[in-house]
Formats: structure tokens, sequence, C-alpha cells
């Protein structure tokens, strides 16, 4: 063994050494369906506004360490209620490992249903917590019975349910979401990365329920190169998370460049428009094909299960042919032979359907 390998099995945390990093895979010169971005931009008109606004940015200088700006911005478009307090973060990822961060001791349980976000279990692990996984129903509604008993088991330090769920796409029922939270010794958190495309949302619930954070982000709504979410709640559950934030986390760029976009936030209402119309086309598409079952869905990506084929070498043969979408068979076994594809533009889910029959054939 070399020294480096023995500092590394010495110093590094058996939890870390276990782990694998999260892989984003390549997609230059592929039409890239595999990571429910947004495929629209804006005008070339928009784009130079946005430009000469960033022409403002003092480089030199630290941006504001609370993003105030930002934070008004993020408040108004998300509805947040007054009585809520709201912390930005880099990314919802970043919340959530400020969130497990505050939460870590030893013994304690970060819960979530599955299959999820695959963040939740890879921070839990790597900040020392135990992580436990609650299947989902077959059609991928919460198993509230597991649920609740899983908590009396565990008491877990937190819950994440995401809703729309990734890589489901189903909102959860917000009657078994509450049974949820009154239920939970602890923390709380609803993900609604994909609030924009569901119509439906819990960002009034924390009012009623202190222990509940509400977190969102821009990355769907066609900002995600910004790396920008937040999350609402309870003023001093706020308060806690702000103390192990980083100093200046959200970049200046990414502070002007959210509070320009926030500004034209009905051009990101009217691209989710688009895309739910073309998410039903598609939906609709798929479902005419022999080979596959289609999920429904509330987000902008549609789950979908090859029945004739494997799901790996449905997989490699789109990808051969120019169309990357994301491969889920064997992360989970409500996901055996499951891929998972993001709506595109008119053109891109043209591209990926005819791809898609040809394999299948």
């Amino acid at each position: 063994m070399s020294s480096v390998d023995e500092r590394i099995a010495c110093w590094v945390s058996p939890a870390i050494r276990a782990m694998q990093a999260y892989h984003v895979p390549a997609a230059g010169g592929l039409v890239k369906l595999d990571a429910m971005e947004n495929p629209y931009t804006c005008s070339q008109a928009l784009r130079e506004e946005w430009l000469n606004a960033l022409k403002a940015a003092e480089l030199n200088r630290y941006p504001d360490p609370d993003a105030a700006a930002t934070k008004q911005a993020l408040r108004s478009v998300m509805r947040v209620p007054d009585e809520l307090a709201l912390l930005v973060g880099n990314g919802s990822d970043e919340i959530i490992q400020m969130i497990i961060t505050v939460l870590a001791a030893p013994g304690r349980t970060v819960l979530a249903p599955e299959p999820g976000f695959v963040m939740y279990r890879i921070l839990a692990q790597a900040l020392g917590l135990r992580y436990h996984g609650v299947p989902l129903q077959e059609d991928f509604s919460l198993d509230v019975g597991a649920m609740l008993a899983a908590i009396e088991e565990t008491r877990p330090a937190v819950i994440f349910m995401a809703s729309p769920n990734n890589p489901t796409g189903n909102l959860f029922s917000r009657k078994d979401m509450i049974r949820i939270i009154e239920a939970a010794p602890g923390l709380v958190v609803v993900d609604e990365a994909y609030f924009i495309f569901a119509g439906d949302g819990c960002m009034d619930l924390p009012v009623r329920y202190p222990h509940l954070l509400v977190m969102r982000t821009l990355s769907k709504l066609g900002l995600a190169g910004l790396r920008v979410g937040c999350v609402a709640g309870n003023e001093a559950w706020i308060s806690e998370l702000d103390k192990i934030r980083l100093p200046y986390n959200i970049n200046v760029l990414s502070q002007i460049s959210t509070d320009f976009f926030l500004a034209h936030y009905p051009l990101l209402e009217e691209q989710a428009d688009v895309i739910r119309r073309d998410r039903n086309v598609l939906y609709q598409a798929l479902q005419r094909l022999d080979g596959i079952r289609v999920h429904p869905s509330d987000a902008n990506f549609l789950l979908f299960q090859t029945t004739t084929q494997a799901a790996d070498t449905v997989h490699q043969a789109l990808k051969d042919r120019g169309i990357l979408i994301k491969n889920l068979h064997g992360t989970h076994p409500l996901l055996d032979q499951c891929l998972r594809v993001t709506v595109g533009t008119a053109e891109e889910n043209e591209k990926f359907l005819m791809a898609l029959g040809a394999v299948l054939r």
C-alpha cells in the first residue's frame, strides 16, 4: 500500500471511502434529456439586458452576505407567507447538507420514502447519520402505514419528502404528508423542486407546523446554471441553519442574475406552461408504444419501464442514436427496468420518440 493509500485509509472516514461519487455523464453532441433541465433560454434582447445588468457586478468585492434582494425576489415569486423566514442556498443540495449538518449526532436517523432523491442518503451517510428508506407503494404513493411505523421505530431527526417526487414524478397526497408531519418527532422537509409544473404545494403548511420546512429551487425553472435554492420555515429553525451557512454562499453573479430573471418571472411561467403541455403530448405518445409502460407525472420528466427489452439495452441504443436519458434500472427494486426522460423542446421530444420507436421495433 502506498503512503497515499495508507493515509487515506487512516484518516478518511470508512463511510466516505465506501461511497461512490455522484456521477454526471458527459452529454457533448447528444440530445440532453437526462437532468430535468428546462430546455428553453431567453430572447437575444433579454439576454443583452441581463448582460448589461452583470456589468454592475463588483467582482473585487464580496457579494451581499445575506442576499437580501434575492431573498425578497424569491419570497415574492414563491409566495412565501409573511410569517415565515427564508434562507438561500447554493442549490437545494447545499440546503439539504445544512439541514443534516445541524441535526447530525451519533445514532440519529434520516428518513425518506424510496425511490427518492439520492442526495438525502448520500449526505446523511457522509455526515455520519443512519439513513432509513421506506419503500413507496406500487403506484408510487406514500405508504403511510409503513412511514408511521418507521417513524415510531427510528425516531428520525429529519424526514425528507419530495413532492413531486424524483424519479417517479408524482405528487404525494397532501393528506398523507400531513399525517407524517404530525407524527414526526423532529424536523420535516418537503422538497418542492418541481413545484412550477405541479400546480400544488405546501408553502402554507409551515405556518401551521413550525417543525416543517419547504424547500424549492430555481434549477427546474430554466436557471439551473445559477445554482440557487431556498428554504422557508419558522424563524427559529431558519436561524439554526443560518449559523452554519458558509459566508457569501451565493456569489454576486448569481445574485444579480436571479434578481434579473425573477423580475421576468412570467416568462419562466410561460415556459413551464409549454413544458406541461409537451409533457402531456409526450406521455400520450409513449402510451401508444408497444414494449414500455409509462407513468403519469406532475414534474418535467416521465418515468417509463421497458417490458420487452432490458432497460440497459434500450438506454445504450438511444445513446448510440444521439439521445441521452437517465437509466434507473438497478437503483431500487421499484425501478426495475425503468428509464427517465426529461421533457425537452417539441423537436427534441420528437427525436427521442423516433429513436425509441426504432429501438423497440
